[in-house]
């Protein structure tokens, strides 16, 4: 390896670090804790390779990178970032950075990553995307976060396919954040500012129901979401629609918690719409995969539910183990509404391990604890309420509770309700026994995700 690098940060472990394997590998290194130093070396025309944080004491890193590239538009820039979630990723690619790797980072990674940059000139940054402000405001509160290798490579991948023309496949299991990534892809594209059409089994079935699909996204984006869920006439009527774009066409984005391969052996899906939708393929990993991301994920939800007005509270250590141990069925939804929880049931300013465990119905992070056979629903919420109340050891709960406990229980009876009846709302506001306009009241109210579950049918 031949050239001189330049290393930007503010921790000087990591500069000695970088420093001593650069220079044993052969490079010449200058190294600075100064945002204001680094560019001023590159204005004066110094170093083949940037490698930079992007917290610094002067500055940031990621908003330094337009002013690095109109000095020297030929100069690679390897972001390192301790701030690890998928907004970190796609800054980057927007400020065509070379690459991007999250802290802690693999040094012989980085060497290989260094090496390939000293090898090629930088391509010429195009001009600066419109929007991207904005896109970063709204990307603060995506709960797309992790350091995990799975996840930071799903960072990469989305950054790399946000403005291609190509179709995109997001698979994963059900509660993983299938319909935020495709989201993100839209919101932080150049289609931003155009319509971003979810198609519901409603909209399929008329006759002219494609092509009404077409003129209300225009050239901006589809959703297809749980399209593994289709009929064979649903894969028709998409597949003859894919078949009719023309330019400037709609971006086609398409999610799926079934394995669509073995769906088209059993002869449930059609190979030509499958060819036709995975352009690229995203897999999102199951949040048993990643359960290092679970103390980040919680601080996260924590925050947020705090900038929504709830009272600040934190996870004690022992907590967090225990939400590390639990199996998570339900994925990131099933962690985020079990912290909503957790912020609304507790007095004091720590969660403590006997409230998760409360929560989850779990011991030490066993499986989900169920009910005695024969056991009456009335005796099961009874038991739960006064473990409940024994929690706040001699003082009352919040006030709030009648409306708390009401959608305790609201929310998982439509939520399996919904499952049960493949997502037909009219079906299910039938078993139920409640108007369909109630359902749907209901699913507003209480914010339940049910384009998620829907069939398109």
């Amino acid at each position: 390896m031949d050239g001189t690098v330049l290393v930007a940060d503010d921790d000087r472990t990591i500069r000695t670090v970088l420093t001593q394997a650069l220079t044993r590998a052969g490079c010449r290194v200058h190294a600075t804790s100064s945002l204001v130093t680094l560019k001023r070396w590159v204005e004066e025309g110094r170093g083949d390779l940037v490698i930079s944080d992007v917290i610094m004491p002067d500055g940031n890193g990621l908003e330094a990178l337009p002013e690095i590239s109109k000095m020297r538009p030929d100069l690679p820039v390897i972001v390192i970032s301790a701030q690890n979630t998928i907004m970190t990723a796609i800054q980057a690619a927007e400020a065509e950075a070379f690459d991007y790797l999250p802290k802690p980072f693999d040094l012989p990674d980085l060497m290989k990553r260094a090496a390939r940059a000293l090898e090629q000139k930088r391509r010429i940054p195009s001009a600066a995307r419109p929007g991207t402000s904005e896109a970063k405001e709204a990307g603060d509160d995506l709960p797309l976060v992790g350091r995990t290798p799975a996840m930071q490579s799903l960072y990469r991948l989305v950054a790399r396919v946000m403005n291609t023309e190509l179709p995109v496949l997001i698979t994963g299991e059900s509660g993983t954040g299938k319909s935020l990534i495709a989201r993100a892809i839209h919101d932080f594209s150049d289609r931003r500012n155009l319509p971003f059409v979810v198609v519901t089994p409603d909209d399929l079935t008329p006759i002219d129901g494609p092509a009404r699909i077409l003129s209300r996204a225009g050239q901006g984006t589809i959703l297809f979401d749980e399209i593994g869920d289709l009929d064979s006439d649903a894969q028709a009527r998409i597949t003859r629609m894919l078949d009719s774009l023309t330019d400037p066409a709609p971006r086609v984005i398409a999610t799926s918690q079934n394995d669509l391969s073995r769906r088209i052996k059993e002869g449930d899906f059609r190979q030509d719409l499958f060819y036709r939708l995975g352009g690229v393929t995203i897999p999102v990993p199951a949040l048993r995969e990643r359960l290092e991301d679970i103390p980040s994920l919680a601080e996260h939800f924590l925050a947020r539910a705090e900038r929504d007005g709830l009272t600040a509270r934190s996870l004690s250590k022992d907590a967090i183990e225990l939400l590390r141990a639990y199996p998570w069925p339900g994925n990131v939804r099933q962690l985020e509404n079990t912290i909503q929880r957790l912020m609304v049931t507790g007095a004091e300013a720590e969660i403590t391990r006997s409230e998760v465990e409360a929560t989850l119905g779990t011991p030490a992070g066993g499986p989900v604890a169920t009910s005695d056979e024969g056991e009456k629903l009335s005796t099961s919420v009874a038991r739960h309420l006064k473990r409940y109340f024994d929690l706040h050891g001699g003082t009352l709960p919040p006030p709030g509770l009648y409306q708390r406990i009401l959608r305790e229980i609201e929310v998982p009876l439509i939520e399996i309700a919904l499952d049960a009846t493949g997502g037909n709302q009219a079906k299910c506001a039938d078993l139920l026994g409640i108007n369909r306009n109630t359902l749907r009241k209901k699913i507003t109210e209480l914010e339940i995700e049910v384009t998620r579950r829907r069939k398109l049918m």
